[in-house]
């Protein structure tokens, strides 16, 4: 018994040491609602070539809104012109083409219609692309912002638009890839069944037939490019590019959660390289939850071969890539009981004693930053460098299960380069129909 006491005093001065210093240490930071004064902070990040921003819950709105801040001001006062989200493509391809002054594709599809729909379809995202439509308005199309996605979920609708792509340039190339694409009809309306079928031998692998498929499309580049004058090849090409990983990610994903995982984010980052290769200098905003944007090796995650869009971009970038990470205590948040059903407000649970999020809370700040790259900090390094849990919640919020559903063991100082911290936080604001009043009908998101 006495061996235990002496332990929890043990733990209990370095959880005092940890809160003591990143009180020290923690800036305070302004109300969201003074976006200027805000984002103002965070200039100190400017001279990076991608900037990170991870969110600890798909739906909780200060994490949307301080993001949109920062971002905003990283746009209009440091060059920064591609912002990368974590959502599949050709949805961000609608909200790109409205952003950027473009026709709005066609399709009968609109934007961000599939589950979790609250996750980009709420007013916190609304606000910020209306504030780079008008951002652009006056800019040169070369120079206007973008707004990209990452993901690789799309297998449908990427499907779809390299079919459309095909048909206005190279119709015999359209039969052609109708007839590669048909290996994948059967399973296109749940791609999960195809990788079963594959697994039990019930059906061959289509991706020889997909990647002959892209490297197609990217042999014909100069009479494509002379078509349609760059766009829209682009477009084309990273739609099949989706199309083939797709195929992959549903194939691989029984047999087990890493190698999926790992295809999901290599396909992420190689995708932001392949945004910024388009742009001389080229900064690119990264949105995406904690568990991508940190750096993976510092945690759980990397401790079992996974790695991340932040580790990738660690290795690559260097002292040039920043990763902040964003935390809660307690509020609520928008989330499902499970995947594929509505979308709740639910309660969030306080932050467990063991966690990361628990030193941060017991600093009494409230709201604040923690940077820790510059030198002369090496003591908060060091107790932010002792494993500790931290939450991440997706979509899906079990609370009453949350120690096994949401909790990992993470080294905070190597996973991020800064926290900022929200003490209580409330659920993003879905949007409603009632929205689309008084907007063009090519509004992206189809209200």
């Amino acid at each position: 018994m006495a061996r235990l006491s002496w332990k929890q005093s043990e733990n209990d001065a370095s959880v005092k040491e940890a809160v003591d210093l990143v009180r020290e240490h923690g800036e305070t930071l302004p109300s969201i609602s003074d976006e200027d004064a805000f984002g103002a902070m965070f200039d100190r990040f400017s001279d990076a070539k991608v900037v990170l921003l991870g969110e600890a819950t798909h739906g909780t709105s200060e994490f949307y809104r301080a993001r949109a801040a920062i971002t905003k001001r990283l746009i209009e006062q440091h060059g920064f012109s591609i912002v990368a989200v974590e959502a599949d493509w050709p949805d961000a391809a609608r909200i790109d083409a409205y952003v950027r002054h473009r026709h709005v594709p066609d399709g009968d599809d609109t934007a961000f219609e599939r589950f979790p729909t609250w996750m980009w379809r709420n007013e916190e995202v609304y606000d910020f692309v209306n504030w780079m439509r008008e951002y652009n308005k006056e800019r040169p199309d070369d120079d206007r912002a973008e707004f990209r996605g990452l993901d690789v979920y799309s297998l449908n609708s990427s499907i779809r638009s390299v079919l459309d792509y095909l048909d206005k340039v190279d119709p015999k190339e359209a039969r052609e890839a109708r007839g590669r694409y048909a290996c994948l009809s059967p399973w296109q309306s749940d791609p999960a069944r195809y990788g079963r079928a594959v697994l039990t031998g019930q059906k061959k692998p289509c991706d020889e037939a997909l990647l002959r498929q892209l490297q197609d499309i990217l042999d014909k580049r100069i009479d494509y490019l002379q078509a349609d004058g760059g766009e829209a090849f682009f477009d084309a090409v990273q739609n099949a590019k989706i199309v083939h990983a797709a195929e992959h990610y549903y194939r691989i994903m029984y047999e087990g959660a890493t190698e999926s995982w790992n295809l999901r984010d290599r396909h992420m980052f190689e995708t932001l390289e392949s945004l910024l290769a388009r742009r001389e200098n080229a900064k690119a905003i990264v949105w995406a939850h904690n568990s991508h944007i940190g750096n993976a090796a510092a945690t759980a995650m990397g401790w079992q071969g996974e790695f991340n869009i932040g580790e990738l971009c660690r290795k690559s970038y260097h002292g040039e890539a920043v990763l902040i990470g964003f935390g809660t205590d307690r509020g609520t948040v928008a989330a499902a009981d499970d995947w594929d059903e509505p979308m709740q407000v639910k309660t969030l649970r306080p932050a467990r004693p063991d966690s990361h999020e628990r030193v941060f809370r017991d600093t009494g700040l409230g709201c604040f930053l923690t940077d820790w790259r510059e030198n002369g900090q090496a003591e908060l390094v060091e107790v932010l460098s002792r494993p500790r849990l931290e939450r991440a919640i997706g979509v899906v919020y079990r609370p009453e299960t949350e120690l096994y559903s949401h909790y990992f063991e993470a080294v905070l100082a190597e996973q991020f380069d800064a926290f900022i911290w929200f003490e209580e936080t409330r659920a993003v604001t879905p949007l409603t129909h009632a929205h689309g009043k008084g907007m063009p009908e090519t509004y992206p998101f189809g209200l």
